[in-house]
């Protein structure tokens, strides 16, 4: 660290909205050239810090210090005149401006006239200081994941940044792209920024940390220096229990094919893919952003049709052109991004487990609120989702609950084939290990699931089979025996040879 006191410190805040307790008495201590972890489950009260020290909210209680000086943060603005910036898992660009202007959209002080030449090329200079080269005369619109938050990042150094909070910023990222952004990370170390890294990807911040502090409950439990610590050590601080190995599916009898696809083809996204999915099986599919693997599920439920090829539900060929149809076939999808597509965050959870089939909900033509509350509570117990009521707002709960609500949502229509899209993103360990036992009973239960993710490890412990995708192409199907990281990866990258089926 360049220096021994800490730019910014959190001594004490607490923060309580209604009957919950969001941070109680908590503290952190930020330093110049410093990458800060915070760790904790859905509900820990992180992200509730993160906009007290944004001024977003105001502390009940406890003191924030910046540069030693006790400050009150009230605004977004006072806390960027502070030197304090925070970009999200979803970068908030602005789509058909150029990058320059995304870079000084918060700066006041240009002039009446914009010198374009004079913007451009100070955009190019900040980011210089990145060691990142962009088109800063390109539209935003377009731009990969990644880039985008290196524009919010650009942003913030803009604005003489000297706190950057990263709350989940590798989430929807290749393997490729954080390493890319890792390297931005410690060129802002380098410069004196002291960054707070929130992600729940464990081996990303034993990698990336100097120090790791937990919180769980809305307390502050553990702060370490990241060698003096360890990876489990830091899960039983966060769930305030011993945790196992990393889930591993149970095994299940596997009957007769539910879905089989045959060169399925979309020209320009994807092509020639084939597959079986058995009742009982869980199928994974694995591949770096941009695949297709979502592609071929938009395809599956009706979203986004193929062009060409055949699917088949048990051994009958089906033309699926739409969502309702694919329900009427007994097919559920859960999408990747839950608060845009999986849920109505202002409905009640009970509203949206019946969404799919409210008419089984009805008596003569109207919804009946109590036939909705009481299949719902049957969910809520079943599933453990942490809510006193389900007639409160789905928004209101935690990630791990909210994956939950929208699992119960699906499952509510009886499927035969059920699609995970990236089921356990952006949730803590603690719900992650719920979330697999789930899967993991539905197989069980003789429930073909299809299920894409990112996590290599998730796909490894509970897929039956990996299918791996490269650019729209299908490049192996691997058993479980066959299948580690190594062999995974390889396929992904587009280093095997296939046969003529496409299938080792």
């Amino acid at each position: 660290m360049s220096q021994i006191n800490p730019y910014l410190e959190i001594l004490g805040v607490s923060k309580r909205f209604g009957a919950t307790q969001a941070l109680d008495n908590v503290h952190l201590a930020l330093y110049p050239g410093e990458i800060h972890a915070l760790l904790g489950e859905n509900g820990a009260g992180k992200s509730t810090l993160i906009k007290t020290m944004t001024g977003i909210h105001q502390p009940d209680s406890g003191a924030i210090l910046v540069d030693g000086m006790n400050v009150s943060i009230n605004s977004s603005a006072e806390a960027q005149r502070y030197g304090i910036a925070a970009i999200y898992q979803e970068p908030l660009v602005f789509p058909d401006l150029n990058i320059a202007e995304n870079i000084f959209i918060s700066h006041r002080n240009r002039g009446a006239f914009m010198n374009w030449g004079k913007l451009y090329r100070d955009a190019e200079a900040v980011l210089q200081k990145l060691d990142v080269q962009l088109d800063v005369r390109a539209q935003a619109r377009g731009l990969a994941l990644a880039a985008q938050q290196t524009v919010e990042i650009a942003k913030a150094i803009s604005m003489n940044v000297r706190v950057l909070i990263m709350d989940e910023p590798t989430a929807s990222l290749s393997a490729h792209e954080v390493e890319q952004l890792f390297r931005i990370i410690y060129n802002l170390r380098e410069q004196g920024v002291a960054i707070l890294f929130i992600s729940h990807r464990m081996d990303e911040v034993f990698k990336i940390a100097d120090r790791i502090t937990v919180f769980r409950d809305g307390q502050f439990i553990s702060s370490h220096p990241a060698g003096e610590t360890t990876p489990e050590q830091a899960i039983k601080d966060m769930v305030g229990r011993e945790m196992g190995e990393i889930f591993t599916k149970e095994p299940s009898d596997q009957g007769d094919p539910v879905m089989s696809v045959r060169n399925l083809t979309l020209p320009g996204t994807y092509s020639n893919i084939n597959f079986d999915v058995h009742a009982g099986e869980v199928l994974g599919v694995a591949g770096l952003v941009g695949s297709g693997r979502t592609d071929v599920a938009l395809a599956l439920f009706g979203i986004e049709p193929a062009e060409y090829g055949q699917i088949m539900l048990n051994g009958m060929p089906v033309d699926i052109k739409s969502p309702k149809q694919a329900i009427e076939l007994g097919i559920a999808y859960v999408p990747e991004d839950r608060r845009q597509h999986g849920l109505i965050l202002e409905l009640s959870i009970a509203k949206n487990i019946t969404l799919p089939k409210l008419n089984a909900y009805a008596e003569m033509g109207l919804v009946q609120e109590s036939n909705e509350a009481m299949v719902a509570e049957q969910y809520r117990q079943q599933f453990s989702i942490r809510t006193p009521d389900v007639k409160l707002h789905a928004g209101k709960l935690s990630g791990g609950n909210q994956q939950k609500v929208v699992l119960s949502k699906w499952l509510n229509t009886n499927p035969r084939l059920l699609i995970l899209d990236e089921p356990t993103r952006g949730i803590d360990v603690g719900a992650k290990e719920e979330v697999h036992r789930l899967i993991s009973d539905l197989a069980q239960q003789g429930i073909a699931i299809l299920m894409i993710s990112s996590d290599l490890p998730e796909v490894l412990a509970m897929s039956d089979r990996i299918m791996v995708m490269r650019e729209g192409r299908q490049m192996g199907i691997f058993s479980r025996e066959e299948a580690d990281q190594e062999v995974i990866m390889t396929a992904a990258m587009g280093r095997v040879k296939l046969d003529e089926g496409g299938v080792f």
